[in-house]
């Protein structure tokens, strides 16, 4: 797992999606994903194909997925 725990205790772990071409794109996956228990912070850029995720502790990839896919993309893994 490629996650990292910073100096305040939260998690901090990259994910790739497939299918992000834009702000809406980022918009709907960022969202899916704020709405995850813990999640504090989430950052998509569509031209990269990264999500950076913070949260209070690990996530499981099957509620991300589960979250990306509800935003109509893909879940490849983690970068």
């Amino acid at each position: 797992m490629t996650a990292q725990t910073d100096t305040q205790g939260s998690v901090t772990t990259v994910y790739k999606v497939s299918g992000m071409s834009c702000g809406h794109c980022e918009g709907s996956v960022s969202g899916e994903i704020s709405g995850l228990p813990g999640v504090t912070s989430v950052k998509a850029v569509a031209s990269t194909g990264e999500v950076t995720v913070v949260s209070a502790a690990p996530l499981t990839d099957e509620e991300v997925r589960a979250a990306v896919d509800e935003a109509g993309f893909e879940l490849v893994g983690q970068a």
